[in-house]
């Protein structure tokens, strides 16, 4: 049987947690000179109730372009952010580029690349990389050799977020609103079209091909920070291969998949921050007599309702600031 996933990163959770630390509207560029550049260096360590891990260094670069007057454009900037992250099966490298033309309007692209490896973990299989096989007799098997191949993939997408309180000044209007839409493309090097492979330990249903993600989150900023907690927030995450094989509807390959979270930020100090999040995901309903076959595509949804909807994982991102504007990484573009 496919194990569940045992040792991939928390990427929604490292994505919401650099989404906290930027603000929906530029109040923070106010008073700031408009030939600043600024940059920061942040660590991230990420763990969770499942044997998994991740360890990421985040160099990000933000540079002010076509800011104007009003509100709406006062904070306009180009961002760059390049991450290194190191988990016990893999390791990845990943570059994400931000236009924000309006307060409330961001253009997103990027990509990942990396490679892995596989590891026997309490007496099961923890798969970093590698080909999900078929025999002959409906077994599955892993085909994979340390770094054997080079995942990666690239994207584009665009973000609407918006702050109450740029409508409705106050400390208590903070509700926030973010709706992410994303089109993007993965590969492994050593797949052949239509072959299926693993990534981080999950279900190895991935091919070759396009993706679509989107993102819903509606989140409140607290104004006092009672516990050091100064945000809540809930989000809604969909996948969707769009990549599809003939028949796959059989086993539920055209289904969206969901995962709901609730997630709370501690922010200790300027230079420390903690987020807990808890998961909840939607999982297929396959019919009695094929639910524990090996290979996902011998399969077949369940008559009724296909989903259902069971506990992920609790995590926690622990966030080091080793560099920020406030500790004189500003600069001149003059200099």
């Amino acid at each position: 049987m496919i194990k569940k996933n045992a040792a991939g990163t928390v990427l929604c959770a490292a994505v919401f947690l650099t989404f906290l630390h930027a603000p929906l509207w530029p109040e923070e560029a106010a008073g700031k000179p408009d030939s600043a550049i600024s940059d920061s260096t942040t660590v991230n360590l990420t763990i969770s109730s499942l044997p998994e891990a991740a360890l990421g260094i985040t160099e990000k670069l933000s540079i002010p372009f076509l800011r104007g007057d009003s509100p709406l454009t006062e904070g306009n900037n180009l961002s760059a952010s390049f991450t290194a992250e190191f988990t016990p099966v893999s390791i990845n490298g990943y570059a994400e580029f931000v236009w924000t033309p309006l307060a409330f309007l961001q253009f997103v692209s990027g990509g990942r690349a990396g490679s892995g490896w596989n590891i026997e973990l309490f007496g099961s299989d923890v798969r970093g990389i590698g080909l999900n096989r078929r025999r002959a007799d409906g077994t599955a098997w892993t085909d994979a050799e340390a770094f054997g191949g080079l995942t990666w993939m690239v994207k584009a997408g665009a973000v609407f977020q918006f702050d109450a309180a740029s409508l409705f000044p106050g400390d208590w209007n903070h509700v926030v609103l973010r709706l992410y839409q994303e089109l993007n493309f993965s590969s492994f090097s050593s797949a052949k079209a239509g072959e299926s492979w693993y990534y981080a330990n999950d279900f190895g249903e991935n091919r070759n091909g396009q993706n679509y993600y989107a993102s819903y989150l509606f989140g409140y900023q607290m104004p006092r920070k009672p516990l050091f907690l100064d945000m809540t927030a809930l989000m809604a995450e969909q996948y969707r291969f769009l990549c599809h094989v003939p028949g796959g509807d059989a086993w539920g390959d055209d289904l969206d998949r969901w995962v709901f979270s609730a997630l709370f930020n501690f922010s200790f100090t300027g230079w420390f921050s903690t987020a807990l999040i808890t998961q909840v995901r939607t999982m297929r309903n396959f019919s009695s007599n094929t639910a524990d076959l090996e290979f996902y595509q011998d399969r077949r949804m369940a008559d009724g309702n296909p989903l259902r909807l069971e506990f992920y994982r609790v995590a926690a991102i622990f966030s080091f600031k080793l560099r920020q504007p406030a500790d004189g990484a500003l600069r001149k573009l003059s200099e």
